[in-house]
């Protein structure tokens, strides 16, 4: 790796970031917007809303992040882009985390905005660390970011790309723990959970917000997700093609 050509890399993921308001407004409003819809949708009951907003703000960063960069990647490959960057003497990996660090600048504005509005002017109260939750929020959109890339090889066109989230993304969400309780589904769905990331992502976020106090569990959760970054980018520089046809 180069530390001059992977930020290089994460400037011109970011200068084409700063052409594409759509998309900074995709990673940036969006998640605001979906915060206050669901407190305003919960508006007879706002203890509901208390309870899960801290997990959305694990979730939507997640999905958001993973949604765009695995389009954008399919863009570069599609457009013939990512060929001549690694027809040049650039690394695999400088190229997957020059994107790591553009899209982790956007991830740290995008995670900040969303726990300010909740925090504030949803009245949303946490009795644990704000700094520990707003850490976590960061590193599940840096996990939906590393997945995004990592499984961007499998699609050939942008349609493909997004069918990647239902294929991927749900079933996540879906045995994560946020619709019911993991120890009452069925042992096969609790086997499930444990193997995927977003369940460690939900419950460090849960956590987080409960308790400032730095448990095992919670430690447990944050190096689990913090280590699945590296191996989803380690796998994705592994899968990149040099050629895209």
């Amino acid at each position: 790796m180069s530390a001059q050509r992977t930020m290089a890399t994460a400037r011109r993921v970011l200068a084409q970031l700063r052409g594409d308001p759509r998309t900074v407004a995709m990673l940036l409003v969006v998640p605001v917007l979906l915060m206050i819809l669901l407190r305003y949708a919960f508006d007879s009951n706002v203890f509901i809303f208390d309870h899960v907003a801290p997990i959305l703000i694990a979730i939507f960063p997640f999905v958001l992040m993973f949604l765009i960069t695995s389009v954008s990647m399919l863009r570069e490959r599609t457009s013939g882009t990512l060929e001549r960057l690694l027809s040049m003497p650039i690394a695999k990996l400088d190229l997957l985390v020059g994107y790591a660090l553009a899209f982790g600048t956007v991830a740290v504005v995008q995670v900040a905005l969303v726990i300010v509005v909740v925090l504030g002017p949803l009245g949303v109260s946490v009795t644990g660390s704000v700094v520990v939750l707003s850490l976590f929020g960061v590193l599940d959109a840096l996990l939906g970011m590393a997945l995004g890339l990592c499984l961007s090889a499998l699609a050939h066109t942008e349609f493909q790309a997004v069918q990647l989230l239902p294929a991927v993304v749900f079933p996540q969400l879906l045995v994560c723990g946020l619709f019911a309780p993991r120890d009452q589904m069925a042992g096969v769905l609790q086997g499930l959970a444990d193997v995927f990331p977003l369940t460690y992502a939900v419950d460090g976020v849960t956590r987080a917000a409960a308790s400032a106090a730095w448990g095992g569990s919670l430690v447990k959760d944050l190096v689990i997700v913090a280590i699945c970054i590296p191996l989803a980018l380690g796998l994705g520089a592994a899968t990149l093609q040099r050629r895209t046809g």
